[in-house]
């Protein structure tokens, strides 16, 4: 009884310190509004040690949870550059601190049923005076246009995921048609109506091209 309690005991710690560094990572370094991209990067690699450090307790599932976290960490926090350069941008233009702004940003994503969003926005407009609701637009906007990459990359993992099972069957050069697929099959569907019917190829190159089989040298079937 003694040895399961404390095993009981240890899974309950372990479960615990994981969602609590899962919740650091969900809501102070992946999300729009946050610390600059070194200060991120610091918070990241100080979440990811704690849960190396934890490995040993349960290596099926932490440890590759940390392989993936190591690998992929600029790919996840690319975002935070960019912003950094937009703000930085937008602080040039309005002739206001950087740190101001990412303040203004902070407040903007806050909920509304959150008293801290009234109160620092109230700060802020004291602040700012005049020029408030100019630079609130401007910093509403820079954050509707961020792209985090987390959610980028699963976007694209899942529209490919489909067609790499028939990797193993075809062999490596059917990345290469696969690639040729996508580049010149029409869309079906898109947010913009004038890209519908067309090709990403037509769209860069903005010239027509023959059906996809046609351009591989096959004859599209047609009934009489």
């Amino acid at each position: 009884m003694y040895l399961a309690r404390e095993s009981s005991d240890a899974a309950i710690t372990l479960a615990d310190d994981v969602a609590l560094l899962v919740r650091w990572v969900r809501h102070d370094i992946l999300t729009v509004a946050g610390p600059s991209h070194a200060e991120r990067c610091a918070l990241y690699d100080f979440v990811v040690a704690e849960l190396k450090s934890r490995v040993p307790l349960c290596p099926h599932r932490l440890g590759p949870v940390c392989r993936q976290l190591e690998n992929q960490r600029d790919d996840l926090l690319a975002f935070a550059r960019v912003l950094d350069e937009e703000l930085e941008q937008l602080g040039q233009e309005f002739q206001i601190p950087t740190e101001l702004l990412r303040q203004l940003l902070g407040a903007i994503m806050r909920d509304e049923s959150d008293p801290r969003r009234w109160s620092e926005h109230a700060a802020l407009q004291k602040q700012l005076r005049g020029r408030f609701h100019d630079v609130q637009a401007a910093v509403a906007e820079l954050a509707a246009g961020t792209v985090r990459a987390s959610s980028l990359v699963e976007n694209l993992n899942s529209r490919l995921r489909s067609y790499f099972f028939l990797r193993r069957h075809l062999g490596p050069d059917y990345l290469a048609l696969l690639q040729f697929f996508l580049n010149h099959r029409r869309l079906e569907r898109s947010d913009r109506p004038e890209r519908v019917g067309k090709t990403p190829a037509e769209l860069l190159t903005g010239q027509s091209h023959p059906h996809w089989l046609e351009m591989l040298g096959y004859t599209r079937f047609s009934r009489a």
